[in-house]
């Protein structure tokens, strides 16, 4: 800047030589002071226009300054800025100074907005990409670009975006695990069903085929409820396919049980009657349903019933024995030939579907069996209580014979086997009693009899109750006539001294000698029902507890027995009771 002391003395020297100018040329005062006065405007106009040139200045340079500020303070609040770090809060220095300071701040933080910008671009692009996905409507328009609000570009905007992102990541995650979780299922379905899960996979979208990659494959509402809905179709087809061919498998098993196919045959369909009784989940074999499977099983079944036809009156035969062998193992009773001559009738006649037929026989089979059931308690102790009448036999054929306690071959079983019986005879009081309250709750229930071969239950367990009371009072009147007779010796052998040993008969029974199986030597074996028509076997006063016992047993015993041993073993109330009642057979003499 030119220094002013040299413009103040240019303009003298100026002045000066100007007024020798005007000597020399002779101007007046007056053209003179008109001419210094217009000098003077002149200089007046110019310093005007530089001020207000200046002034222009200043006011563009406040306006830039405030504009910068203004602009500052637009991004500071588009950036969720409070403030710029280095820019002090209150500006001081000139315009120019303030202004050189503010700019570099606006040209960091337009560039941190620029930034900023592509930031929410992206994550926004991605955002409308994957609610394109969800939405289904990304392949039916091309994707435009997100609009970003330059206005609110805040980190905290930004992390808005950004968890929406994630959220919409974690979504697609779990759309893409349903859909890749229905296309196994599908998969795995056709296989079972032997359909093409190719094209039934693409019928539901074209992207779900294996040659499309994992993350391109459609993931909308729409595609997820194609294929919910395509997975029930195929459940709900593997249900009833499993139930049809269950329902042949039962055929194909009850027809060749009824015509004995050979298990050669039978193995041919093995991949149809494994699944007899499988649950639908449970058949994961490929082609298991498939319908070549259930057309074969059709025709095998349809080809069985035809041979059924031909053979129905065989099957029905066996029909009626498989009933008959219910009947007796429960010991019911059942006119086995009037049944079969009656069937026979019925089936040459021809007025009566074989079917129908088969299936009364069905019926029959499962209410004998029911009948059976309610049954098996009483007839379990029925057993129990002949098995123990048995033993009861025994016992008293072993208690009367004299050379139970010889030393010979087996005596020990049959000792053994002795004690065991007296502790099963023991037991069947209660056993009768509990029988017969059982079978008096069942004849209530039922309101009609228990029969056991054709004869009352409680029949024969009165009659036996009542024999067996008999046989206890037979036994007391002869322990009573044994004390009778012992009171008379004693009398006698005071009156007329000792008495001679008397010569005994032998018994007129045979030795029960052992047998391997620890068994009587005597009788036959004994059927399963009691005779109604008991009698009972003079003074020993046993019963036969069952039908059929031999007419001849007493008859097939020996005229003798021998005498017990004198260093015999002490016998029990009821052996000596027995040993008694026989030697009383012979009176002593006196």
């Amino acid at each position: 800047m030119q220094n002013p002391l040299i413009v103040e003395t240019s303009c003298g020297s100026l002045l000066q030589e100007l007024q020798q100018i005007w000597d020399e040329v002779g101007e007046n005062d007056a053209e003179r002071d008109r001419m210094l006065l217009q000098l003077e405007q002149d200089c007046l106009d110019v310093y005007k226009r530089k001020v207000d040139q200046a002034t222009r200045s200043r006011a563009r340079l406040l306006q830039t300054l405030a504009d910068s500020r203004a602009e500052l303070t637009n991004l500071l609040s588009a950036l969720g800025e409070h403030s710029f770090q280095g820019l002090p809060e209150k500006p001081t220095g000139t315009l120019k100074e303030q202004l050189a300071a503010i700019t570099p701040a606006l040209e960091q933080l337009w560039q941190q907005k620029e930034e900023r910008i592509k930031q929410f671009l992206d994550v926004q692009v991605q955002i409308q990409r994957i609610c394109g996905e969800i939405s289904g409507k990304l392949q039916l328009n091309e994707p435009t670009t997100p609009k970003v609000d330059d206005q609110d570009l805040s980190l905290k905007k930004f992390d808005e975006f950004h968890l929406h992102f994630q959220e919409l990541q974690r979504e697609k995650s779990d759309r893409l695990h349903k859909v890749l979780d229905y296309v196994n299922t599908v998969r795995d379905l056709c296989a079972v069903l032997g359909m093409d899960f190719f094209n039934i996979i693409t019928e539901v979208h074209p992207s779900l085929g294996d040659s499309v990659g994992i993350q391109s494959k459609s993931i909308s509402n729409d595609t997820l409820a194609r294929l919910a809905r395509t997975v029930q179709s195929l459940k709900e087809e593997k249900k009833q396919r499993l139930q049809k061919l269950q329902e042949l498998a039962t055929s194909l098993t009850e027809l060749w049980n009824l015509m004995d196919t050979p298990m050669e045959e039978q193995n041919l369909f093995d991949h149809v009657t494994c699944n007899i009784s499988a649950s639908v989940d449970e058949v994961t074999v490929p082609g298991a349903l498939a319908i070549d499977i259930i057309e074969q099983a059709e025709v095998e079944v349809e080809r069985l019933d035809q041979l059924k036809a031909s053979k129905m009156k065989e099957l029905v035969l066996k029909k009626q024995l498989e009933l008959e062998e219910i009947y007796r193992r429960a010991h019911m009773e059942v006119d086995s030939e009037s049944a079969q001559e009656k069937l026979i009738a019925l089936i040459d006649s021809g007025n009566v579907d074989p079917s129908e037929l088969l299936a009364s026989m069905d019926d029959q089979i499962s209410k004998a069996k029911e009948e059976a059931f309610s049954r098996k308690e009483i007839m379990e102790k029925v057993e129990k209580w002949m098995s123990a009448c048995e033993e009861e036999s025994w016992l008293e054929d072993y208690s009367r014979d004299d050379n139970r306690y010889n030393s010979s071959r087996g005596a020990h079983i049959n000792l053994k086997r002795a004690e065991r019986a007296r502790v099963i005879v023991n037991k069947i009081p209660a056993l009768v009693d509990s029988l017969i309250a059982k079978t008096r709750a069942w004849e209530e229930e039922r309101s009609t009899t228990f029969l056991y071969d054709g004869v009352p239950l409680l029949a024969m367990l009165d009659e036996y109750t009542m024999l067996r009371h008999e046989r206890e009072d037979e036994k007391r009147r002869l322990r009573d006539q044994k004390r009778f007779h012992e009171q008379l010796t004693t009398e006698q052998e005071s009156l007329f001294g000792s008495r001679p040993s008397p010569n005994r008969p032998h018994s007129s029974k045979k030795g029960a000698g052992p047998r391997a199986n620890g068994s009587s030597s005597s009788g036959t074996p004994l059927n399963r029902r009691l005779s109604l028509g008991v009698q009972q076997s003079g003074a020993n006063g046993v019963t036969p507890v069952r039908q059929g016992m031999s007419a001849s047993k007493e008859g097939k015993r020996e005229l003798s027995r021998p005498v017990a041993p004198v260093n015999y073993v002490a016998l029990s109330k009821e052996d000596s009771v027995s040993q008694a009642s026989e030697n009383e057979s012979t009176p002593s003499t006196p």
